[in-house]
């Protein structure tokens, strides 16, 4: 029997479910919602201290963003899940390999993913929708974000694998301490040295860097379970080979979520003029932070499902699944509500303009019918991912994304102009639920029969 470090998480396969959903995801969930507030913070101080232009400016550099947090995701998340399996298999040499892996896979990707951003942002930005209004707020604020790429990568790498090692609360922390780092710099950059829409960019990037040092020293610690060893930037190809081949469902996700907001901008740019792509912009800060919290259930949710899928107990793994699809159910039901009842208040946060604010409430209202049923979709295809369930993940994170969501983007703005481009969200949302259901139950299925202890190497997992 291997040895067991005294930092190892050892309660992942015999505390209570519940408490351990708690212990998890808790502090996920704290994370997450400061992360979108963290988002927030600079959509609002743009708004409010710069001008319209300046947030349709932040809405079009929103795909690059999503296409950087895709490849982000393609290393982390990956990472997080072998990592979560390796600990419940208790093979913790393994897991210092994987963190090695973590630093030296997210600097090669994020330095390539900078430098050629970097080479032709003006035309990137132009097909992101910008406009000759729109494109000087767009480029001054994504170049610099840019230049930071690499300290994102790090930090939300590193993070998600202090979280995954034992160390929720800390990496709550850690997240808490980014956001408010950001919350003071953005008004001191903006308004007091007058530096606009690049003093939001600058502060963003400086939080980040302070809490990477932080996490890089917590790693640093040889009494922990996890953690840097000599050779941290060399590179071992077979958990690289493993960690980008689960990451993979995320990562499509996101590059999807980037694809999709280019087309959603040039239909807005079509259809409503810059306004629209900044009302878009103000509804996609609303919602994404309740999409975040059910980011942090996930999160909660992951390294619980994977421990516990890696020790073969199955039934843990079905409570787990359960507990938190309910709990996301419920969180995507009251951003539901405040879209349906309070639009003008929410969407009234980030503008004073008044063509902005009613094109933002109006969009918020029709964007959010279909809210009810992200919830749960959403820890299906994470749970997937999970259990290195590689392929399962990858279709439910492109079906609503691609098979769903584009189509209906295209055809519906053809029949009903820009209220058929935010009447395309609702819509692929029901049928991805709809997916997500039946492959979930035919999974629930296979564990029945395969009962606490049994091989699952019948069930498809990469791991």
């Amino acid at each position: 029997m291997a040895e067991i470090p005294s930092a190892a998480p050892t309660d992942l396969g015999t505390e209570n479910v519940g408490k351990l959903l708690k212990k998890y995801a808790l502090p996920a969930i704290i994370a997450m919602t400061a992360s979108s507030l963290y988002n927030m913070i600079d959509s609002i101080y743009i708004g409010q201290g710069v001008g319209p232009m300046a947030i349709s400016g932040l809405a079009v550099t929103f795909p690059l963003m999503n296409l950087s947090t895709a490849f982000g995701t393609l290393v982390g998340a990956g990472a997080a899940t072998i990592l979560s399996v390796f600990l419940g298999r208790k093979k913790y040499s393994a897991c210092n390999k994987v963190l090695s892996n973590v630093v030296s896979l997210n600097i090669i990707i994020g330095v390539l993913f900078m430098v050629a951003s970097l080479i032709f942002i003006d035309p990137i930005l132009y097909f992101f929708g910008a406009s000759e209004n729109t494109l000087p707020y767009a480029k001054e604020y994504i170049t610099i974000i840019l230049y930071g790429n690499i300290i994102t990568h790090l930090y939300f790498g590193l993070n998600a694998a202090m979280r995954s090692t034992g160390d929720p609360k800390k990496a709550m922390g850690l997240t808490i301490f980014t956001v408010i780092i950001n919350a003071i710099l953005d008004p001191i950059f903006i308004f007091t040295f007058d530096m606009g829409i690049a003093g939001a960019a600058w502060a963003t990037v400086l939080s980040q860097l302070i809490s990477l040092v932080i996490v890089m020293l917590h790693f640093s610690n040889h009494e922990r379970a996890v953690h840097f060893k000599k050779g941290i930037l060399r590179l071992n190809l077979k958990i690289a080979k493993e960690s980008l081949t689960i990451g993979a469902g995320p990562f499509l996700m996101n590059a999807a979520a980037c694809l999709v907001t280019l087309f959603i901008n040039q239909q807005f740019r079509h259809y409503s003029g810059d306004l629209g792509i900044g009302a878009y912009g103000i509804c996609n800060r609303i919602i994404f932070m309740f999409i975040m919290i059910c980011m942090g259930l996930n999160q909660g949710m992951q390294p619980i499902a994977g421990y516990n899928y890696g020790a073969r107990q199955y039934s843990r793994v079905k409570e787990i699944f359960w507990m938190t699809a309910k709990m996301a159910s419920v969180v995507t039901f009251i951003c539901f509500a405040i879209s349906m009842f309070i639009p003008k208040v929410a969407t009234g946060i980030f503008t004073h303009d008044e063509e902005l604010l009613s094109l933002a409430s109006r969009g918020l209202r029709l964007l959010g019918l279909g809210l009810p049923t992200v919830g749960f979709q959403m820890i299906t295809t994470n749970f997937f991912q999970s259990l290195g369930m590689v392929r399962k993940s990858v279709i439910l994170s492109l079906s609503r994304q691609i098979l769903f969501l584009l189509p209906a983007l295209y055809l519906m703005p053809l029949w009903l102009g820009d209220t058929g481009i935010w009447l395309s969200y609702p819509i692929s949302d029901v049928l991805s639920f709809l997916l997500s259901a039946i492959m979930l139950r035919s999974l629930f299925r296979k564990f029945t029969k395969l009962k606490d202890g049994g091989d699952p190497s019948v069930l498809g997992s990469s791991l």
